[in-house]
């Protein structure tokens, strides 16, 4: 089974006008980015130049339809 890694900066200004950006990784190979800001999410593939984007609203609807549910409560 492969190792993830999630590794993130946060820039040092006010959160609501900057990203917050998390570098993920899959035994040492980058898969990609997750940006996240107060409009959105954006998934950059590794190597890719363009991003997805998805708004809060059309990712709690894919979450509730698509993610699985937690075993326990954080």
């Amino acid at each position: 089974m492969p190792r993830h890694d999630v590794r993130f900066t946060i820039p040092e200004r006010k959160l609501g006008n900057s990203d917050i950006e998390f570098a993920v990784y899959s035994d040492d190979e980058r898969l990609g980015a997750l940006k996240i800001s107060k409009g959105a999410i954006v998934w950059c593939p590794a190597n890719k130049k363009r991003g997805y984007v998805m708004g809060w609203d059309v990712f709690d609807r894919a979450m509730r339809d698509q993610g699985r549910r937690e075993t326990r409560r954080v």
